[in-house]
């Protein structure tokens, strides 16, 4: 019996491989068809005479069909060849096609009497047309449409019988679910096995689409998928809200299916929907809000033919506006790291993807204003991006010193080689972090915006520093380490259970850069993020997206906040919250000056710094950001029982181990 799926396996693909060159062969395939109908007709035709006389045939109508059959025979193969229905895709025929077969039968059997009563009067009975037609337009529908059905239960026999066959159910039922379906039914070798669909649409419920059931709603399917051995889900639903999409992770949490999705780029595009677009669930799909979309031609209309140099090009943020620089039409483009291996691979990718483009990779330390001044100097870059930074939160805790000389004088070397060069602009990336700041690295962000501000009030070099919060994909997000912890059965580590993110992708937050930076809309401008997202929530969902159940399979462990991280964000200080949006997603923020005496301040610091002096250093910090609350251990008391179950997050399966302890 072990052997039998697979000599099913073999005899439904000898089957199906000899239909296909059957049907390939034109020489073989039309005068078939041609045959096929002459054979329908008259079988038709004789089936409507023992139809209409009960098998006892008058003898003048007998003599009737001596003439009657020949020149019906004719007409249908006349009608058949001037609408081309010997030109059949048995594979891929549909509605229309059965329209044209209708619409040629009726044609001619209009025609047949026609002639019939020019050739020989008085004709046949009314009824025998009546019939013939039914049964002509039958027969020959059966012969173009029962092979593609065929060859469907073929597939679908092979697919079952396959190792790698996933029973699927989709998501929705309506147009793209039907367009994927089909794509899925006749592909042979595609690995879903399809079930069926559910939809909370009450109308569609029992229907029937491309021969399978509507099963029940979507508040049903995590029962579907345990009763019908589901593996595998295709969301299909259009513009399915992120909030949706949550809601349906957290309903089969429990389930230890796989979740796809059609790419919202592909939502209003019909046509082009099929498996092969299909994408692994991933975060991305569940930010709570609407993806943003850029308009390419605003952003070429900045940046076109401009010399540019980008700080930090080797990381995340720094390599993605290099990219979206060299893909609007950038003259030329510097790129400056100290990580030669990244910046490496980064040059190397744009050269290939943009050849015409000069394209500069430079090595060197933005502590050193020397070395800065030379590329200045040599390259004369109009824009400059500075993405460069120390931000691991819990290193510049232990670091702080270095922390300051990178991100506050590394960045006020960078604003002085943007102006001694003479560029037109320059835009700083700084964090939600800077905001009522708890750790050193939010701290010296702080400072950093104070310095380009200030520098921006005495310069002809006009200095935009651009805030917003944590990017999905980073190097140092939470994503990749989660999936790293996934792939390795677990446990996934979580600080905090009630510790929320703003979040956005780094395409997105780039572009807004952009758009924000470049735009001449102020020195201070916020980027909307959206609503924040519970990082235990998220740690779940990436569990569930990857087939396992959270707490049973891939276990999650609170450590703890670490030094300087805080459990929750925010994009403005109480003296920020005046601000105006200018456009979709960018804000500018009202915010105060910068201290009057900051020169002095950051004297101050530096001298704390360059001499390793941290309890100096973090003095100097408070009198610079007087909200600054670092410095101290922001740990919580370890946790000393599970919390109950929440909207959000069920911690009834986690469990939580202090920092030390998970750390050790």
């Amino acid at each position: 019996m072990a052997g039998s799926p697979s000599r099913s396996r073999e005899r439904y693909s000898m089957i199906r491989s000899f239909a296909v060159r059957w049907a390939s062969v034109r020489a073989l395939r039309y005068p078939s068809m041609l045959a096929f109908d002459a054979l329908a007709t008259a079988c038709a035709f004789a089936a409507a005479l023992a139809i209409r006389f009960d098998s006892h045939v008058p003898g003048w109508v007998a003599a009737q069909t001596r003439v009657a059959v020949p020149l019906l025979i004719l007409v249908r193969l006349s009608v058949t060849a001037a609408t081309r229905l010997y030109r059949w895709s048995f594979r891929m025929s549909g509605l229309a096609e059965g329209v044209r077969v209708v619409s040629a039968t009726a044609a001619g059997t209009g025609l047949f009497v026609v002639a019939l009563h020019q050739v020989a009067p008085p004709g046949l009975p009314r009824s025998i047309y009546v019939l013939e037609f039914f049964l002509s337009a039958s027969l020959m529908g059966g012969v173009r449409f029962i092979p593609r059905f065929a060859m469907a239960w073929l597939d679908e026999q092979y697919r079952r019988g396959s190792n790698g066959a996933l029973r699927t159910i989709i998501v929705g039922a309506g147009g793209a679910a039907d367009l994927l379906a089909r794509d899925i039914l006749r592909s042979r070798e595609s690995r879903y096995d399809l079930i069926g669909y559910v939809d909370d649409a009450k109308t569609k419920l029992g229907l029937s689409l491309n021969g399978k059931p509507v099963l029940g709603t979507i508040a049903e399917l995590p029962r579907l998928i345990a009763e019908r051995g589901v593996s595998m889900v295709l969301l299909a639903i259009t513009h399915l809200p992120a909030a949706r999409l949550r809601e349906i992770l957290r309903m089969c949490e429990s389930s230890k299916a796989s979740f796809k999705i059609i790419p919202a780029s592909f939502a209003q595009m019909d046509e082009r929907i099929s498996a092969a677009i299909l994408h692994d669930l991933s975060p991305e799909d569940l930010l709570p809000r609407d993806a943003i979309a850029f308009d390419d031609r605003e952003i070429r209309k900045l940046v076109s033919g401009r010399r540019a140099m980008v700080t930090g090009a080797g990381g995340s943020i720094g390599g993605e506006i290099s990219r979206q620089l060299a893909m609007n039409g950038v003259s030329e483009l510097v790129l400056v790291d100290m990580n030669e291996n990244e910046l490496y691979l980064k040059t190397r990718r744009l050269q290939e993807d943009c050849p015409e483009l000069r394209v500069h990779a430079e090595v060197a330390d933005i502590r050193e204003p020397d070395r800065l001044g030379r590329l200045g100097e040599r390259y004369r870059p109009q824009l400059v991006f500075h993405a460069a930074a120390h931000k691991h939160v819990p290193l510049m805790e232990d670091a702080p010193e270095e922390a300051v000389k990178n991100n506050v004088f590394g960045t006020m070397n960078v604003a002085r080689m943007a102006i001694a060069c003479g560029a037109e602009r320059l835009v700083f990336i700084s964090t939600d972090k800077a905001v009522r700041p708890t750790s050193v690295m939010g701290a010296t962000k702080r400072i950093a915006e104070f310095v380009i501000r200030d520098l921006d009030r005495a310069s002809k070099t006009k200095m935009t520093a651009v805030r917003f919060g944590n990017v999905l994909g980073s190097a140092g997000s939470v994503v990749p380490i989660f999936k790293q912890q996934i792939e390795r059965g677990g446990p996934v580590t979580v600080t905090h259970p009630d510790c929320t993110r703003y979040f956005m992708t780094i395409p997105e937050a780039v572009g807004l850069v952009l758009l924000a930076g470049l735009g001449g809309y102020g020195d201070l401008c916020v980027l909307d993020m959206g609503e924040p997202i519970k990082i235990a929530q998220l740690a779940r969902n990436l569990i569930t997206m990857a087939g396992y159940v959270p707490g049973q399979d891939i276990p999650i462990v609170f450590s703890g906040l670490r030094p300087g991280e805080k459990l929750y964000e925010e994009l403005l200080t109480e003296e920020e919250e005046e601000t105006s949006e200018v456009r979709n997603r960018i804000l500018v923020a009202r915010s105060p000056a910068p201290p009057s005496d900051l020169p002095e301040r950051l004297k101050e610091l530096r001298a704390s710094a360059s001499t390793g002096d941290r309890d100096g250093v973090l003095d100097a910090i408070r009198r610079v950001v007087p909200t600054y609350t670092g410095g101290r251990s922001t740990r919580p008391a370890p946790v000393s029982k599970i919390p109950s179950r929440n909207e959000d997050v069920d911690l009834n399966v986690v469990e939580f181990r202090p920092a030390q302890q998970a750390r050790s």
